[in-house]
């Protein structure tokens, strides 16, 4: 990777230049690459024989040393996997070290706005796939040249990867093309936000941050391997939660790699077995899940207790909704009717579009 960056730069580096790198390191290869060990943690291992990665030897650690995190079956299986998973992650820091140094090996270091997050939570229970806190909680780190006193310090603000794209059209000062979808739509829009102005508040700038700050932020999934369609919606906000679940008739489908996991096989023996899980959940329950999911992130932080059902939410449960629907209608989501219904917005219903159910 190193090696592709500076080979990139030595080609592109006296341009304006968007580059794009995706680490393998945190992801699961047991199902591709056993002989790896569950996250590849062996690869550039001498000991193991793996081969050498320069100016890296890998750290292991003990299962008792890794924290699991609340929402995950804590299991021996799962703290095995998790230490696997911290040494791959120590490969990733050293490596983003690499990266970084080409860019200061070649003077770009102090022009290039470096920003480094991930696509989704952890692959266990409750994380990736998931629109629980572990599955959508992921690590952001803005590197800005021209915002210095901002290094080393952190916000605890709303974002979402959806600002990932504002921000960089603002660095580049390029404005987002005006298209259409379908000639009878209106205009794509962008939701999310650039992060260019809450760096100018931490580096003392005059722009206010309070302003800018959201009081929620939305997300949406629809598969993640194509045999695992799943369509869903959430809007979150610094209390309270909402998660839409389309296909809420159907199971929770689990991926091929999590599939094979020893976590999940050792917590799939425990079910059949009738066995502690040592989880917050219920297998069936991770399975079959409402329509609905409200969560009071405040008092149920790892988001047990669904107050949709629960009488004295339903003004919040409301008013989420309705904040949901309307970031559906902006965003032209395809599953603006949800379930069951069939969204009618051409010929007679142009003017006036509406969603029809064929269930009676």
């Amino acid at each position: 990777m190193k090696n592709l960056v500076g080979s990139f730069l030595d080609r592109f580096g006296d341009k304006p230049f968007f580059l794009y790198i995706p680490f393998h390191d945190p992801h699961r290869c047991g199902h591709t690459n056993p002989e790896l060990g569950e996250f590849c943690q062996k690869f550039g291992d001498s000991v193991s024989g793996f081969g050498t990665i320069p100016d890296w030897e890998p750290t292991y650690y003990s299962d008792e040393e890794v924290i699991v995190p609340g929402t995950v079956p804590d299991t021996r299986a799962t703290r095995s996997e998790i230490a696997n998973q911290y040494t791959t992650i120590s490969r990733l820091d050293q490596g983003i070290g690499l990266i970084m140094d080409e860019l200061t090996a070649r003077g770009h270091i102090n022009e290039t706005l470096v920003i480094y997050s991930s696509d989704n939570g952890i692959p266990f229970p409750n994380g990736r796939t998931n629109f629980y806190d572990l599955g959508i909680h992921q690590p952001l780190l803005i590197s800005s040249p021209v915002h210095p006193r901002s290094h080393g310090q952190s916000v605890a603000s709303l974002v979402s990867l959806l600002d990932v794209t504002p921000t960089v059209l603002d660095w580049f000062r390029i404005p987002y093309p005006r298209y259409k979808m379908f000639h009878h739509s209106p205009s794509v829009r962008l939701t999310g936000k650039s992060l260019l102005p809450a760096l100018d508040y931490m580096s003392g700038g005059q722009t206010d941050l309070m302003h800018q700050e959201r009081t929620v932020v939305f997300g949406s999934h629809n598969l993640h391997e194509v045999t695992m369609y799943y369509p869903m919606r959430y809007i979150r906000g610094p209390r309270f939660k909402l998660i839409r679940n389309l296909a809420h008739e159907s199971y929770f489908p689990i991926d091929q790699d999590f599939f094979l996991s020893k976590s999940l096989q050792d917590l799939l023996l425990r079910f059949r077995h009738k066995k502690d899980l040592r989880w917050i959940k219920t297998w069936p329950q991770y399975l079959i899940r409402p329509q609905w999911e409200l969560f009071d992130l405040e008092s149920d932080p790892l988001e047990i207790h669904n107050l949709a059902v629960d009488s004295k939410f339903q003004a919040i449960l409301k008013d989420l909704q309705d904040q949901l629907t309307a970031w559906l209608n902006v965003t032209q989501d395809p599953w603006i009717c949800g379930p069951n219904q069939v969204l009618e917005d051409k010929g007679s219903f142009k003017d006036n579009p509406q969603c029809f159910s064929y269930l009676f």
